[in-house]
């Protein structure tokens, strides 16, 4: 998490040498800037941030782990990462989650005392005060796992509590000349906590990796397993799967568990530092280990308290990288194998209505898999990209796009590979009042050969 000024800290440990430390540099920048001609852009605050202190370097990598979309680098916070998607900002919100859960209940509690003393008796007769302090508890529980996500990822990327890459050290009664000088040059970066990206990773814990998602996950898993499970097993180890937009990555990992080689990919740090969690034997040992309260927050469309309130266990399988399956963590369209046509399959789940660029992405499906690959595809067009976005198509043309891109699609006869309208939900709380039905469509197309 990024330093934040403290105007109440102690600086008595700031001595001279150190403000000359510290002026310095700042100094040296500021006639570069100033009396060079540099091409406008080649030094950003980013750039200076990196010359001055190094990248984060992330500690204890596994072979199968990369934090860009090319293998050959090891910088976890790759320029192809949106800001709100950053390193820098997953882990702020993590952090930030606790306090803020808790000043939203504070803020209920408020609420509710601005009750009539006979309304508040009639609340308490409810049971409305026992709620209050049950979400209060559900929140300490959340609070417990989201740190250690947090806390893992400042071990994992070499990070102190101030959010530098070297640790952190901190002069006695100082804030630290390290913890200081990197303030000032990660301010330009927006750090404010996300807490729905935080709450829609622990609604993916159980959406993912519990026995409670299972059959919301089944319903939009199975129709791309049974194509893969086409293929004869013996031939499955030579053949490489690529997932973009893994999420928490239990799909890319059941096409693992299914012998092929598997690389997931996933832009959002969000979600990489939740996999992060349930990838390491320093935080998850064994099934079920965990618990969350991912309903807890949302009275509204609830049938009772106690499914509000409930606790859901995960995971109920404990992941783990292997050889034949790879996480990269960065943006999909900048991921370039060491040559292109290197996939037999690229599986994309609720993921193309992502894209800023359609076009962009369908060509950069169709370059990386092999002449006779497979794209599978299953999910709705809830186009995300917002103002970015270049394109938001109809279904008939997202069709129509394939074809002229050269994608054949395969035909009615092949009862597992047709197109269909699949019915689902997403991170759904089966126990609500309300329900929202996606009419996703899946389809399996071919690169010719």
């Amino acid at each position: 998490m990024q330093p934040r000024p403290d105007h109440d800290h102690n600086t008595a440990g700031l001595t001279p040498t150190h403000l000359l430390a510290v002026l310095l540099p700042l100094l040296l920048l500021y006639f570069t800037f100033r009396f060079l001609d540099l091409t406008p852009g080649l030094l950003t605050p980013s750039v200076i941030r990196d010359i001055i202190f190094g990248r984060p370097r992330s500690r204890s990598r596994s072979p199968n782990l990369s934090s860009t979309s090319n293998s050959n680098s090891s910088n976890p916070t790759t320029n192809s990462i949106p800001p709100y998607f950053s390193l820098h900002r997953a882990i702020a919100s993590y952090d930030a989650y606790p306090a803020l859960a808790l000043a939203e209940h504070a803020a209920m509690q408020r609420s509710y005392a601005r009750l009539t003393y006979a309304h508040r008796r009639t609340g308490y007769a409810l049971g409305y005060t026992r709620k209050l302090e049950g979400l209060r508890r559900a929140e300490e529980v959340n609070a417990g796992v989201l740190r250690a996500v947090a806390g893992l990822a400042r071990v994992q990327f070499a990070w102190g509590e101030g959010g530098d890459g070297e640790g952190g050290e901190r002069g006695e009664g100082g804030m630290g000349l390290w913890a200081m000088m990197k303030w000032v040059m990660w301010r330009e970066e927006d750090v404010r906590p996300d807490v729905g990206r935080v709450r829609e990773a622990m609604k993916h814990f159980v959406r993912d990796w519990s026995e409670e998602g299972k059959e919301e996950r089944g319903k939009i898993f199975e129709p791309i397993l049974r194509v893969m499970r086409q293929s004869e097993e013996e031939g499955r180890k030579g053949e490489k799967v690529l997932v973009p937009g893994s999420g928490l990555g239990r799909l890319a990992w059941e096409v693992a568990e299914l012998g092929y080689d598997t690389t997931a990919i996933e832009l959002s740090y969000f979600m990489t530092l939740a996999f992060r969690f349930l990838l390491s034997p320093q935080t998850t040992q064994t099934p079920n280990q965990h618990t969350v309260h991912p309903y807890a927050y949302w009275f509204s469309h609830s049938r009772s308290s106690t499914n509000t309130l409930r606790g859901i266990s995960f995971p109920d399988v404990v992941p783990r990288l292997q050889n034949n399956f790879h996480l990269i963590e960065g943006d999909f369209l900048t991921h370039n194998p060491s040559q292109n046509a290197s996939y037999d399959y690229v599986v994309t789940l609720f993921f193309i209505d992502t894209s800023t660029n359609i076009i962009s992405t369908l060509e950069h499906i169709y370059a990386l898999l092999k002449p006779g690959g497979t794209w599978i595809n299953l999910g709705p067009l809830l186009w995300t990209g917002g103002a970015q976005a270049r394109m938001e198509l109809s279904l008939e043309e997202v069709l129509e796009l394939a074809e002229t891109v050269e994608f054949r699609m395969a035909g009615e006869e092949d009862e597992v590979r047709r197109r269909r309208t699949v019915e689902c939900e997403y991170t759904a709380d089966r126990t609500a009042m309300m329900k929202w039905l996606y009419q996703a469509e899946f389809w399996v197309a071919t690169k010719p050969a």
